[in-house]
């Protein structure tokens, strides 16, 4: 191994004016959490960058982390040098040799920052090129073209030498934009609606609702394992468990077989309001993408969403169904996804369910059971149970505590 460093460059957060700092310390922390596998690595916070330090570590090991944590813009694996001409050289010719596939044109490029170096930057790009070839006499300078460009940093403290840019996942940091709460159905568009709302630095919670003993435990534990996989990335996530059974037989009895989804998904909405606000929670997250299911329609949507006062994200609604299936595969969801066990939405669903709701009729057919659809509603979030879980596993289920909400781990 030759580097002894990662610079990590930071994303989008870079741009927040004098929350900067507060956004950057957010994202160490959360670079030091996900890192927290590998004892031996050491930070130090840079503007706008982090150091990491391997201090023995794999690059690839602790890269192949790097890649999935949100905020980051890309990194680099370094080697560190002297500020002094003859150890810049020798780092510069240790990278190039270090390739995994040797180049065959190259050019340096040096940025000094350190305005005390006795050499400028373009009397480096000369000496340093010139060590390399030397060295490597297969090698050919291109300007405009090469195959490889080794990047030399020359700072106050060190001069940082590489070749390799990943990009990051991109994004914000977990937390930077607070917390909303994600309705987790078990199929393959809610998770990756979880994964894109923590990916902009939403801290999430999620919700499912079940129908036990219409829908299997086995439904219920392949959404733990999908909120296992998001906690992955997303360092801690509770999942709340809401017994939906009565209100999904009620609804079916209305005699409005087409309306059916659309109540169900109002009241859905109604209790993930009512557990987000006591979790203090800005928002819902679903995994809708326009026109791809019946209550996914315009019409549907915006009778659906009328029933809440809290906003209403949707991050795939302008997403293909294929676009969406590759995200899932690419963040691990998908398998899981497909298993084919029901959950509450595949219930009670009519041959022809409403693609444009009226919403005054919704509305009527709701206000004909306010009374024990608002006393199930609060009944199911009374009987609502939590999971909560970190990336390493599942931590404790107990039923909903209101008083406990911030006592996380």
């Amino acid at each position: 191994m030759i580097y002894n460093l990662i610079l990590v460059r930071f994303g989008e957060l870079t741009i927040k004016g004098r929350n900067r700092r507060k956004f950057e310390s957010l994202m160490t922390a959360n670079i030091k959490q996900s890192l927290a596998a590998f004892r031996g690595l050491s930070y130090e916070r840079s503007y706008g960058r982090v150091f990491i330090h391997l201090n023995g570590e794999a690059y690839e090991s602790v890269a192949a982390r790097l890649r999935e944590i949100f905020g980051l813009a890309s990194f680099s694996p370094v080697l560190k040098a002297e500020n002094e001409l003859a150890a810049i050289q020798a780092a510069a010719l240790a990278v190039m040799r270090g390739l995994d596939v040797p180049p065959k044109t190259f050019k340096v490029s040096v940025k000094r920052t350190w305005k005390d170096f006795p050499h400028d930057s373009q009397q480096m790009n000369h000496l340093v090129g010139a060590h390399v070839l030397r060295n490597t006499p297969e090698l050919k300078v291109d300007v405009r073209h090469p195959d490889t460009e080794l990047k030399v940093d020359i700072q106050a403290e060190a001069t940082y030498v590489y070749c390799k840019v990943e990009q990051g996942t991109g994004g914000f940091p977990i937390g930077m934009n607070g917390k909303a709460m994600l309705l987790l159905s078990g199929g393959i568009d809610s998770p990756v609606a979880g994964w894109m709302a923590m990916r902009k630095g939403l801290e999430i919670e999620a919700v499912h609702f079940h129908s036990y003993p219409f829908t299997s435990e086995q439904a219920t534990e392949k959404v733990i394992t999908l909120t296992q996989r998001l906690a992955h990335y997303g360092g801690r996530i509770k999942l709340h468990l809401v017994p939906f059974t009565d209100i999904q037989t009620k609804l079916a009895q209305n005699g409005q077989d087409n309306l059916i989804i659309t109540l169900m998904r109002r009241s859905m909405l109604r209790i993930a309001e009512k557990l987000a606000e006591r979790s203090g929670a800005l928002a819902l997250v679903t995994g809708d993408s326009l026109g791809q299911v019946a209550s996914q329609t315009l019409g549907s949507m915006n009778v659906i969403g009328r029933t809440i006062s809290l906003p209403l994200l949707r991050p795939l609604v302008m997403m293909d169904k294929l676009d969406i299936i590759r995200q899932a595969e690419k963040i691990g969801t998908y398998e899981t996804s497909i298993l084919p066990f029901e959950d509450c939405c595949t219930l009670f669903v009519p041959k022809s369910p409403a693609t444009n709701p009226n919403l005054k009729i919704v509305e009527r057919l709701e206000d004909g059971m306010k009374a024990d659809l608002e006393r199930m509603i609060r009944e199911a979030v009374e009987g609502t149970e939590t999971v909560w879980m970190n990336a390493q596993g599942r931590i404790q289920r107990k039923k909903e505590a209101p008083a406990e909400e911030d006592r996380w781990f």
